[in-house]
């Protein structure tokens, strides 16, 4: 017995797939159809067996992806199974939490290695495989990335660093039909559920985040470069918006910049650059 779906045939990566979030992503791929890479340093064996249980198919990889020979090394497997790569999913994470006056260097050093490092080493690994036959990363950021938060220095760069990353590599790889997105999921973690109640954290289910990420990853969606903020039912893009701005003839002095402040300040009218090229014409309108 086999899963038949709309991803039928895809094959799908997913990191940090052994619990929580990556699960859910994995679960819900196999349930369209595609062939599942269940990555995690921890045993993805029980995410696996689940898969083959209801009739998918799937294995596991149990590297972390915090070197770029633990990449390869995923990425390989991925391809020696199943003799190709689709869709890879950067969900693989951890939390290192303590305020910038306390944190050390070695928790840097941590969650660089696996958040924004991590999607480095396996995105580079999938990236010929992906510009062969066309395909797509979906990358996960975070809230706290995208608007900061308390006693999270370390993860809110690491996270941040991955909406460049995902908007970059939406412009290389468009001409081969690379589609790059990133979420910033609000789902039950470890983290949120010192942060909430229990009736706050049941709507917070994993389950609500990932229809969106099989989507990213179909054929179907038509976008790329794009972040969505997601979690218990509510599903909005992120955008970041540049303001109309103020143009100097001479170059300004302290009490211009002061006298113009609330102009500088203000978005409304601002416009969504799509790449540094756009930043540049808002800059030089000329040029």
């Amino acid at each position: 017995m086999s899963i038949e779906g709309p991803m039928e045939g895809t094959v799908v990566l997913v990191t940090g797939a052994g619990g929580g979030l990556g699960r859910s992503h994995a679960l819900a791929f196999a349930a369209l159809g595609a062939r599942v890479v269940v990555n995690d340093l921890l045993d993805p064996g029980p995410v696996v067996a689940q898969i083959v249980e209801s009739g998918g198919a799937a294995i596991g990889v149990r590297v972390g992806v915090d070197t770029w020979e633990g990449g390869e090394a995923i990425v390989e497997a991925a391809v020696a199974a199943y003799g190709r790569l689709d869709v890879l999913v950067n969900n693989a994470g951890i939390i290192r939490d303590k305020s910038f006056a306390k944190v050390t260097r070695e928790m840097v050093d941590e969650v660089l290695a696996v958040h924004l490092h991590g999607a480095f080493h396996l995105s580079k690994a999938a990236w010929p495989h992906l510009l062969e036959r066309g395909g797509a990363i979906v990358n996960t950021t975070s809230g706290s990335g995208l608007y900061g938060n308390f006693g999270q220095a370390n993860y809110a760069a690491a996270k941040a660093g991955l909406v460049g990353l995902t908007r970059t590599l939406a412009l290389e790889g468009a001409r081969a039909g690379v589609r790059v997105n990133a979420i910033a999921p609000l789902a039950r973690s470890a983290m949120t559920e010192t942060m909430m109640g229990p009736e706050q954290l049941e709507r917070l289910d994993p389950a609500w985040v990932s229809p969106l990420v099989t989507w990213l990853a179909s054929n179907e969606c038509p976008v790329t470069g794009h972040v969505y903020s997601v979690g218990a039912g509510r599903y909005a893009r992120v955008s970041l918006v540049e303001g109309v701005g103020v143009h100097f003839d001479n170059v300004p002095s302290h009490a211009d910049l002061a006298a113009a402040v609330d102009r500088i300040d203000t978005l409304a009218g601002g416009s969504e650059p799509g790449s540094l090229a756009d930043q540049i014409r808002l800059v030089l309108p000329s040029a």
